[in-house]
């Protein structure tokens, strides 16, 4: 029976609330899932987080401050991103103080979020700018973390090779406010970052779309979290200073964030291992999910 993504469970953290879910035994291991930008907690497929829960974990999977059911943080305006963006590429970092929030906050969202739970530890799996946040949260609270696994993620060093130009295009571009518009951008968007032929994933896009657009849209809170992630800056100097036994997961061909950028990752964390799945872009398709949950699964029990 599918769960209804409309009705979520919340909780207090940081100063907001946080719509969530879990799947599993409450007793088993906690295992949290970050998910990216501007993507909701659906994007974790409610089959996806039943299989890794049939693992032997409690997965709990969440909406991001300003994105889905969660706290939207209206009063804090729209940041000019491409003025951010091209101060960063020209070299000139970006303070903590140019944007509502940075990554660092978003961590301690996550960590509050095990606070209500009443969670002391947990595994920590975070997916793109959830791999970013799962970063922060082992340098920030590294008592709080069980394991950790990066999955297409970056450490945000700027000398890294950028995205393909058609996936920055497809980030950097307004989401349509319609029910159609948004539904045909998402079948656009989802094609690009998943690389390659996936017509089974390619026919599971619309109905996708119309479930997070029914949950709301909120373009606001995605340029908040994309200045979020440029003001973050570069995690690759502190990457040295993390604890938690690391995996890093990358596709071979990510248009968005390419592989050389989770190398980058497993290189700089001491003692990280990494997983290339073959043909796997930025996203999760179906094909990848036996992969992807052996490796996490196994990671997790390494960690224990």
């Amino acid at each position: 029976m599918q769960r209804d993504p409309s009705s979520p469970s919340f909780a207090s953290s940081n100063g907001i609330e946080l719509a969530y879910d879990c799947f599993g035994d409450p007793a088993a291991p906690p295992l949290l899932l970050i998910m990216g930008l501007g993507t909701q907690m659906i994007a974790w497929d409610e089959a996806f987080c039943e299989r890794l829960a049939g693992r032997g974990y409690r997965v709990i999977r969440f909406d991001n401050r300003d994105i889905g059911l969660s706290t939207r943080l209206s009063a804090a305006g729209i940041p000019d991103v491409a003025k951010l963006l091209g101060q960063a590429l020209a070299g000139v970092p970006v303070s903590a103080s140019q944007v509502p929030y940075t990554l660092a906050h978003m961590a301690d969202d996550a960590v509050g979020l095990l606070d209500a739970l009443g969670i002391d530890r947990a595994h920590i799996v975070g997916a793109s700018m959830g791999g970013a946040i799962g970063q922060e949260i082992a340098l920030r609270h590294p008592a709080r973390v069980r394991t950790l696994v990066s999955i297409m993620a970056t450490s945000g060093a700027p000398d890294l090779p950028p995205p393909q130009p058609q996936a920055l295009q497809v980030l950097l571009t307004p989401t349509p406010l319609d029910r159609d518009g948004y539904i045909a951008r998402q079948q656009q968007v989802m094609k690009v970052l998943r690389a390659g032929s996936h017509p089974d994933e390619e026919a599971l896009d619309a109905a996708r779309a119309e479930r997070s657009f029914e949950r709301g849209l909120h373009p606001a809170g995605y340029a908040r979290q994309l200045a979020a992630i440029i003001a973050s800056g570069s995690r690759r100097e502190r990457l040295a200073s993390l604890k938690a036994p690391t995996l890093v997961i990358h596709g071979d061909v990510d248009p968005l964030v390419p592989i050389e950028c989770g190398k980058d990752v497993a290189r700089h964390v001491p003692g990280a291992r990494m997983v290339t799945i073959e043909g796997m872009g930025h996203a999760l398709p179906k094909v990848t999910w036996a992969p992807v949950i052996d490796a996490i699964a196994g990671h997790a029990v390494e960690g224990r």
